[in-house]
């Protein structure tokens, strides 16, 4: 650690040209590749979200716009970390953060609000009709892709959030 900043310092004291002002501009560059990364992430979660649920129900509610984004972002982060898990494990978690996003989303606009955007009480083993084991499972299945596509969609974003 002490070595690191001596040589930091070395580097700029042989470097005439370096100042601080080039570490602010190197973290600013840095931060908005990063906004572009998640915002890029969160626009195809989104998207694809609202996709699925026009193709099985046949119309979206512009809050799922959002839990999709939500979904996928949380998701992208999470299954781009640094650990290796086995892929039952990825899959669960996919479920998991899906499916309590879901609930939450649930809770506000369907309850609190009375919007009615979806009703799962026909389906067994329901909570509060907004989450059900059904889609829990469909969920689970569909984090192996979703882990796919968001490890692949980091390499390809990560050419240009690194430059």
């Amino acid at each position: 650690m002490i070595s690191e900043k001596i040589s930091a310092v070395n580097f700029r004291l042989r470097h005439k040209h370096y100042s601080c002002k080039d570490d602010y501009q190197m973290t600013e560059a840095r931060s908005m590749r990063q906004v572009f990364e998640y915002l890029t992430v969160f626009l195809l979660g989104a998207s694809a979200y609202c996709i699925l649920e026009i193709l099985f129900r046949g119309f979206t509610h512009w809050t799922m716009f959002i839990a999709g984004g939500l979904c996928f972002t949380i998701l992208y982060h999470i299954f781009n970390g640094n650990r290796s898990l086995p892929l039952w494990k990825y899959c669960l978690i996919g479920a998991l953060v899906i499916t309590g996003i879901e609930f939450l989303f649930g809770c506000v606009f369907n309850l609190a609000l009375g919007w009615n955007v979806w009703d799962y009480s026909r389906y067994p083993l329901h909570v509060m009709g907004q989450i059900c084991l059904a889609y829990t499972l469909l969920w689970f299945l569909l984090s192996a892709p979703i882990l796919w596509i968001a490890k692949r969609l980091k390499r390809k974003l990560s050419r240009y959030v690194s430059m």
